[in-house]
């Protein structure tokens, strides 16, 4: 049962198994997750050191934005300890929350929710998922680094965000959708201006004062499927850029293969669901998360969901 795709109408009736203990992911469509094999695989791993997280699982609900109200006041009242949000609801939970973290109040979503006595606390652990991803996997730390991030909807502000705290040198944000891409540049001028170079550019068209060299992060959804360009032509950076791409689980990934082609170094997004799903489940459980499990789980559930096609 603990693997399956539940329902509000699972999570009304309670018919979703007989742990003490339980943890959620909710998100529409959520059937694609990875996060349950993830985080079961880590509590069976932390519950031979310690029996409390054998009496833990975690559940994925799909759950409508219409919905999502109804969803956090069941869990909480259903005793659930955290839950973890991913598209649609990311935004919309911020003002769902009772309590909010100062990290996850200036990123502006919330993706982690802990139980309190007196109802959720949110938090964001995107932006660390994705620090300690591009620096285990490309050995590049953000500090210092000229960024390059494509797209400006979705997780991009939380992405952002994380350079900027991190004190990246200075960071261009391309979007073929201009409104969306103003939107983004006034939320960051208005905190970071002053502090760090913040520029943005029409994707469709780069302009010759792009950096040819730096970190690439594609944020965009380009990539996830076999059929996707790629957001942005590599011919005009120098060899030594290094390309992370958000997405994860299209072996056809044109970016990366284009990357790989050049010899730059790149990596897909499996790593950074990885790490925010370990700082989730820290600071749930207060305990050591083993990240190596984590990450084998992940690449065993996408190597069978890539299998079966």
């Amino acid at each position: 049962m603990h693997d399956a795709c539940l329902t509000l109408n699972d999570l009304r009736s309670g018919d979703w198994g007989g742990y003490p203990v339980y943890l959620a992911v909710l998100g529409n469509p959520i059937r694609h997750s990875l996060s349950p094999q993830m985080h079961n695989a880590a509590l069976r791993a932390m519950g031979k050191g310690d029996p409390r997280f054998r009496e833990w699982r975690y559940q994925r609900f799909e759950i409508s934005e219409e919905d999502l109200e109804e969803a956090l006041e069941t869990l909480l009242r259903k005793g659930f300890l955290g839950v973890n949000l991913t598209i649609p609801h990311k935004v919309r939970a911020v003002s769902l929350v009772d309590h909010i973290d100062a990290t996850a109040e200036q990123l502006g979503a919330v993706n982690t929710l802990q139980r309190a006595p007196d109802g959720w606390i949110g938090f964001n652990t995107d932006g660390y998922g994705i620090e300690k991803a591009i620096r285990q996997e490309l050995g590049v730390d953000l500090a210092g680094t000229t960024v390059i991030q494509l797209g400006a909807g979705g997780a991009a502000r939380a992405v952002a965000v994380k350079c900027l705290q991190a004190g990246c040198r200075e960071l261009w944000i391309g979007n073929r959708d201009p409104s969306r891409l103003n939107e983004l540049l006034r939320l960051l001028e208005m905190e970071w201006g002053g502090r760090c170079p913040i520029h943005g550019f029409d994707l469709t068209q780069p302009p010759p004062t792009l950096p040819s060299t730096g970190l690439l992060i594609n944020v965009t959804s380009l990539g996830l499927k076999p059929e996707d360009p790629s957001p942005i032509a590599l011919e005009r950076f120098s060899d030594a850029l290094c390309v992370y791409d958000s997405t994860y689980g299209n072996p056809h990934n044109r970016l990366l293969a284009d990357a790989r082609d050049r010899g730059m170094r790149c990596a897909d997004g499996l790593s950074m669901l990885v790490w925010q799903g370990v700082r989730a489940l820290e600071i749930w459980s207060g305990a050591e998360v083993p990240a190596d499990v984590m990450r084998r789980a992940a690449e065993e559930a996408l190597h069978t969901r890539l299998s079966r096609g």
